[in-house]
């Protein structure tokens, strides 16, 4: 089943996603869940959130996915948000 998420950076934190983003991204690799994923960016073209797109069994699965990733646990994100979600292009 896939899962969205949502997640949106606290104001100022774009060093914060620096710091962690070779971990962030070795996590999506060892996981091997992670369908598609990509950081939104602000009107300067700064990172700011996260949409990443998962492929796990159910909504617990893609909350502890959460849980888990570099960037949540370094405290980067005002709010993840979490929905079920169905492709239907592409």
């Amino acid at each position: 089943m896939r899962f969205a998420l949502i997640c949106r950076d606290k104001p100022g934190a774009l060093q914060t996603r620096v710091d962690n983003r070779s971990a962030h991204l070795a996590y999506i690799d060892n996981t091997g869940v992670v369908e598609m994923a990509g950081p939104f960016l602000d009107e300067a073209g700064q990172m700011c959130g996260s949409l990443v797109i998962l492929d796990v069994a159910d909504k617990a699965a893609a909350e502890a996915w959460a849980a888990g990733d570099p960037y949540g646990k370094a405290g980067l994100f005002e709010s993840v948000t979490v929905l079920a979600w169905k492709k239907v292009i592409g």
